[in-house]
């Protein structure tokens, strides 16, 4: 009688065990989606502000048609985009995209001191910063989940589950450099 007690116990044991690892995982992958989303929204974001910074930029910035261009296609790119690494490719050529415009810009006064340049050029700041944020949201929330993926035992749930490490966001080797300043 006492085997089939301990026999019965070590079973429960296991299925609470399995439970709560499997809720685990479950929880920490919803966790990484929201935090893909998150990331998402504020790419979805930045690409809607893009056509009201390119009409107020326009009329000063006549002769820079590649600049413009190459905003506009890094801005459809992003609203094409399907999946993360989709979307981390676009954000990225985005980014350089701005940049340049930024870049150029300083060559206008005119446009420099326009308000809804300076206003729009603020919201994109706060935006940058969200999306700066919500990466390393994504990253940290990955970086759980491959702990419990990855270390024992939960390691044994997850290969039962079908489950395995995810990726993080990765910053592109041109993005690492650092910027150069002259005076």
């Amino acid at each position: 009688m006492i085997p089939l007690l301990m026999g019965i116990i070590l079973v429960v044991v296991v299925a609470l065990i399995f439970l709560s690892y499997y809720n685990r995982i479950i929880r920490l992958e919803n966790r990484i989606d929201n935090a893909w989303s998150q990331i998402d929204v504020q790419l979805r974001r930045r690409a809607d502000l893009i056509p009201n910074l390119m009409e107020t930029v326009k009329g000063y910035m006549k002769h820079e048609r590649s600049v413009l261009e190459n905003v506009t296609k890094a801005r459809a790119a992003i609203m094409k985009a399907k999946t993360p690494q989709e979307n981390i490719d676009a954000d990225n050529m985005l980014t350089g995209a701005l940049k340049s415009l930024f870049a150029v810009a300083e060559n206008y006064p005119d446009l420099k001191a326009n308000q809804n340049f300076l206003q729009l050029q603020d919201e994109l700041t706060h935006t940058e910063d969200k999306i700066s944020y919500a990466r390393q949201h994504y990253n940290d929330t990955v970086l759980k989940f491959n702990n419990v993926v990855e270390t024992f035992p939960g390691v044994i749930f997850a290969r039962m589950m079908g489950k395995q490490e995810r990726e993080m966001l990765k910053i592109p080797e041109e993005s690492r450099e650092v910027p150069k300043i002259a005076f």
